[in-house]
């Protein structure tokens, strides 16, 4: 595949819109295919805004619609898919409530019959954040007609707080906990939302020797361009090094 191939997601659209019928306010595209192009590992990211909240049967069709669909390999992409009632969201208020959301993080959940229910999720701050950039609307108006822009200030501690959950995963999820670290002290240090790789790029220039091999090693596996090992890279303490440095940068 063509790292830099955007996704296609008519069937996407068309999914939510027979699902959610007139509710169904806009879809856009976020994530890596607005941020330079999918990656060999990337995600098809799709925020929906609704009028509405949905039902348990919407939201139950929608996994089992995206369980056939999202994956790895015969073509597949995984997707992360997001709902967000809009009266939820503008005017904005911390935490975002989030209405259904979808990852293949979540599969094996999903498929044991878990139905994501509508709560509060800080990473909408982030997501949204997105959105807003990208203004790559799939159905729809221009998402700045239907979102608002997220405050710096509270992009900046939805993103720390997840970092806990992340350090809960180093040894289960390595590669893409690093990249996420890496690009949230990104965010925090230079005020910009760039790519995985990016982010990754700019990290290695600011890390000890000692720590760089780990993260290097996860931006080719992301890049396709290695296969996933990490015997002798020590990913746990690259992920505690760039874990300081976000308090660091937080915190300043």
């Amino acid at each position: 595949m063509d790292m830099t191939e955007q996704p296609d997601t008519e069937h996407l659209v068309q999914l939510l819109v027979t699902t959610l019928g007139d509710s169904l306010l806009g879809v856009c595209l976020h994530g890596s295919a607005t941020l330079g192009g999918l990656r060999p590992h990337s995600d098809v990211d799709v925020l929906a805004v609704v009028r509405e909240h949905t039902t348990h049967g919407q939201r139950r069709r929608l996994v089992e619609e995206l369980l056939k669909v999202s994956g790895l390999g015969e073509g597949r992409r995984p997707v992360e898919m997001t709902l967000v009632v809009q009266d939820d969201i503008r005017p904005w208020r911390y935490p975002p409530a989030c209405e259904f959301l979808y990852g293949e993080w979540l599969r094996e959940e999903f498929v044991r019959g878990a139905t994501p229910a509508p709560g509060p999720n800080p990473d909408l701050a982030p997501v949204l954040t997105m959105v807003l950039l990208a203004d790559a609307p799939l159905y729809g108006p221009r998402p700045a007609e239907l979102l608002d822009p997220v405050p710096v200030a509270d992009l900046r501690r939805a993103i720390v707080a997840g970092v806990p959950e992340l350090m809960a995963e180093v040894e289960t999820d390595t590669r893409n906990v690093l990249l996420t670290l890496a690009r949230v002290w990104t965010t925090l240090d230079t005020g910009s939302i760039r790519s995985k790789d990016a982010a990754a790029e700019w990290a290695i220039g600011r890390l000890p020797a000692g720590h760089r091999p780990a993260l290097a090693h996860a931006r080719a596996v992301y890049l396709g361009e290695e296969e996933e090992r990490w015997d002798g890279l020590a990913p746990r303490a690259c992920a505690e090094f760039l874990a300081r440095m976000i308090n660091g940068s937080y915190s300043a």
